[in-house]
């Protein structure tokens, strides 16, 4: 049975949430892609403030395809998290608490989303029609010369999504695997 949760996210929240739960997140959500998290890290380094409070919110990495007639928004499906994880930790220490995409995260990355007490989602890829039926409100409140890339702020509503890393360290990944090793040897 999922859980729903809703976003900007409490520490309560992302405490009871462990590695392998599936959620349906609904609220105010943010996307941005390799280009925004350079710019934003970039503001960081220069010590000039972010485009939005990133304080508890939740970022989804997605570039959408732009909206057809009587859509909010095109295809809005995860893309591969490893591309900003140069740039996440720097943005945990400053207070984001959810990032959503797919594919693993660098040792780097989960050991600050421990320590900032975080929380890693994953959508699941191929599924980015289902997703944007999800997805009831867009703005564009940055970086609109960035095109699909811009930061833009989204209302969602039962988003499906399964934790991959937890506030505690676990690694849903990690543990598929041990447990399938696990498996191989009782047979």
């Amino acid at each position: 049975m999922p859980i729903h949760i809703t976003a900007p996210l409490t520490a309560e929240i992302i405490e009871n949430l462990k590695a392998g739960d599936a959620v349906l997140l609904s609220g105010t959500i943010y996307t941005a892609r390799d280009a925004a998290h350079k710019r934003m890290y970039e503001a960081c380094l220069a010590g000039k403030a972010l485009p939005f409070d990133i304080t508890n919110q939740v970022i989804y990495y997605v570039g959408p395809t732009p909206a057809k007639d009587n859509q909010v928004i095109g295809s809005a499906g995860p893309t591969t998290s490893e591309r900003m994880d140069k740039y996440t930790p720097t943005l945990l220490d400053l207070g984001l608490k959810g990032m959503i995409g797919k594919g693993y995260r660098s040792d780097e990355v989960k050991s600050s989303i421990k320590n900032n007490r975080a929380i890693y989602f994953a959508a699941i890829g191929g599924s980015a029609a289902l997703i944007a039926q999800c997805i009831k409100r867009v703005e564009v409140v940055a970086y609109e010369d960035l095109g699909t890339e811009a930061i833009r702020k989204l209302e969602v509503e039962n988003m499906p999504l399964i934790v991959i890393n937890d506030a505690t360290g676990q690694d849903y990944y990690e543990l598929g695997v041990a447990a399938f090793r696990e498996a191989e040897e009782i047979n």
